[in-house]
């Protein structure tokens, strides 16, 4: 059974932060190499959430850390989990995750979604949407980003904006920069993920998967589309424990335990799990997690 496996960064409260951050995400992300992590992800938010912790808590700006870590790594690929599609202007994001793409080598991933964080909207002057303009705004973006990236500027006129010319340069250095959605809304984003996206983020155990993934396989039906095309990803949060440690933390558990949950979500239809590290401890609680990613060969 194959699994790949991703790597989340979500919190930045590292030891002596933050005159340590640049060294120790530079540790960080190269002992996710080292253990065989294949992608890359850091959220897109500006203040902390508070599913992960206090509001005054660093957050620095997701792109500029990915051109960092972009210049620090060599096989992994990068992205944002996810993107707030009212976060920037749309041919604006279209040009940064181009220009990740280029620093990196071609490593660039594009995870997007509608946006939930009204404070830190306030907070930095972003427009606080509607859920039926935010849905509007993903489905533009979900077919002006291919545009932006593609041969020629041709012109764009979406439900949220028009685009005179689609003009991005630097081309990416892929012929087309992966999409990925988060979120696992069945009406609206399932959908949407069918009819635009190369992958799909979802949440839950096994069985909120197969579901999901019944729902994603009759919208890909209804849009006429393969669903072995959309690459299926999972994020939980995860930290790997010593037999008999103290289970602190979300998703706290033994190497062995993991490797069982990882294969039921396999077994379910997952072929990404992306891990989100409950704790702090920088690359070492990187490196604990490869006994894991190594049950799962032939990635």
């Amino acid at each position: 059974m194959t699994l790949e496996f991703g790597l989340q960064i979500s919190r930045f409260d590292f030891p002596g932060h933050p005159a340590t951050t640049g060294a120790t995400l530079a540790d960080i992300a190269r002992a996710a190499e080292d253990a065989g992590f294949t992608s890359l992800w850091v959220m897109d938010h500006f203040v902390q959430i508070p599913q992960v912790g206090r509001e005054w808590e660093d957050m620095p700006e997701s792109y500029a850390t990915l051109a960092y870590l972009a210049a620090v790594t060599e096989r992994i690929r990068l992205g944002t989990l996810v993107t707030g599609v009212g976060h920037r202007s749309l041919p604006h994001l279209a040009k940064i995750v181009a220009t990740v793409d280029v620093l990196s080598g071609g490593r660039a991933l594009c995870g997007i979604g509608t946006g939930w964080f009204e404070r830190e909207q306030r907070l930095y002057g972003l427009p606080t949407l509607t859920a039926d303009e935010r849905y509007a705004r993903l489905e533009d973006a979900l077919e002006l980003l291919p545009l932006m990236w593609g041969p020629g500027s041709p012109r764009f006129a979406g439900r949220t904006l028009t685009v005179e010319e689609a003009l991005c340069y630097p081309r990416p250095l892929q012929e087309r920069i992966p999409i990925l959605v988060g979120g696992s809304g069945e009406k609206r984003t399932l959908r949407l993920v069918a009819r635009h996206a190369d992958a799909c983020n979802l949440f839950g155990d096994p069985a909120t998967v197969r579901g999901k993934l019944e729902v994603l396989r009759a919208h890909c039906a209804a849009e006429d589309r393969d669903p072995a095309e959309i690459h299926v990803t999972h994020l939980a949060p995860a930290r790997v424990i010593a037999e008999g440690e103290a289970r602190e933390g979300q998703g706290a558990a033994t190497a062995e335990e993991h490797v069982g949950r990882c294969r039921e979500l396999a077994e379910a239809g997952v072929q990404t799990e992306i891990v989100g590290l409950s704790d702090s401890a920088g690359a070492e609680s990187v490196a604990r997690f490869a006994p894991v990613i190594a049950a799962f060969p032939g990635r």
